[in-house]
């Protein structure tokens, strides 16, 4: 005779059963990955204080992920055996190896950390450079300035060759506004008179 009660408890039965193989698999996926973890702490613990950029930490979910920085990760393949490095670039997801020996996988992360670390110092390298260059524009431009603005102002009273003609001409101009003025006046005086 058939049960739907028994039907229930042989299906519960079996799904327990799945999801146990799956928090196993899982369980194993993240102890594979946390041994990976522990090859790479020594490598982690020489990277300079100032720099924040790695990381070094496995995290739960589906797939549990053994984080390097920012963009990169280390998965388990389906298989539960393979590691794989990936990166996540502007481009997409990169696969930066697939292996399933513990060894390689940490040889390749110790490299790209390094070669991590070196684009950092050339990054600050090159920031320096620039700003001491921007300051060496800078002076250069002000010294540029100051030798312009030389040659465009005018030669000061001492090194005129002849101070007695510009004497002659600002006297010239004086005279001609007092002569100007005292006729404006006079003109007035009789405009006024006649009216």
């Amino acid at each position: 005779m058939r049960s739907l009660k028994e039907a229930i408890r042989r299906v519960r039965t079996a799904e327990t059963e799945r999801s146990d193989v799956v928090v196993e698999l899982r369980d194993a996926e993240r102890a594979r990955l946390e041994m990976l973890a522990d090859e790479l702490r020594s490598v982690f613990a020489e990277i300079p204080d100032d720099n924040e950029t790695f990381v070094l930490s496995v995290t739960g979910g589906t797939p549990s992920r053994l984080w390097i920085d920012m963009t990169s990760f280390v998965v388990m393949d389906r298989d539960r055996r393979t590691y794989r490095f990936l990166k996540d670039t502007r481009l997409g997801r990169t696969v930066i190896l697939e292996t399933a020996d513990l060894g390689d996988m940490a040889d390749m992360i110790t490299n790209y950390v390094a070669e991590r670390i070196i684009e950092r110092e050339r990054a600050m390298e090159g920031d320096w450079l620039l700003r001491r260059t921007d300051r060496g524009e800078e002076t250069s431009r002000r010294r540029t300035a100051r030798e312009l603005a030389r040659t465009l102002s005018p030669p000061s009273p001492a090194e005129t060759p002849d101070r007695r003609v510009m004497g002659w001409v600002v006297a010239a101009f004086l005279g001609g506004l007092l002569i100007g003025m005292i006729a404006l006046v006079g003109y007035l005086w009789v405009v006024q008179a006649g009216a």
